[in-house]
């Protein structure tokens, strides 16, 4: 008699993070990863040496680990591969950002208990998409937007924004080509 239970032992099992493992060893080198963030942000860096890489392991007991973080030029970037549509990326974000602004805080040996305001890294979270759904070339997504909503205040205390960029065959066109990385000539699509 046949039986109509799958024995999962048999197959093995989809690896759902080979992507993002896959953007996290293409953009490894500061050169390819300057060449990124030139290409999201339109500047020109020409020192692969002013990056300086941060990405967090294991990030709370979540064992979430974020893609891609680093500080050059005053801003505190978080890039993220992504291959489903995540309207919770924000407060992904926000958790990595927490984690990394407290490594920050202490390596920089900052008292945040002083009476003297301190500055921080300009926060920007990026998430680059290339699942199967269709979206468009740019979209902002807002922690705000998650919030559950309360009568008579429409102004929350925390807000964290990602934007997430299409890399989709025939989307963003021009940061493809300013980030040859992200292009694959072979098969006309996006990474």
């Amino acid at each position: 008699m046949k039986s109509n239970f799958i024995n999962t032992d048999e197959y093995p099992e989809a690896d759902r993070q080979y992507k993002d493992r896959l953007f996290r060893f293409v953009f490894q080198k500061p050169e390819d990863l300057l060449s990124l963030y030139n290409a999201v942000n339109g500047t020109d860096y020409k020192d692969p040496d002013a990056l300086e890489i941060n990405t967090l392991g294991n990030v709370l007991y979540l064992s979430m680990k974020n893609d891609i973080s680093f500080l050059v030029s005053g801003t505190l970037n978080l890039y993220e591969h992504q291959s489903t549509c995540n309207p919770n990326m924000p407060m992904r974000g926000l958790f990595y950002f927490s984690r990394l602004y407290e490594k920050y805080i202490a390596v920089q040996d900052i008292n945040i208990y002083s009476s003297a305001a301190k500055t921080f890294p300009f926060p920007r979270h990026v998430v680059f998409y290339n699942g199967t759904a269709e979206e468009p070339d740019r979209k902002v997504l807002r922690l705000s937007d998650l919030y559950e909503t309360v009568p008579g205040d429409s102004h929350p205390s925390l807000e964290c924004e990602t934007l997430m960029l299409n890399i989709n065959y025939g989307h963003n066109r021009s940061l493809m080509e300013k980030c040859r990385r992200l292009w694959t000539p072979a098969s006309g699509t996006g990474f």
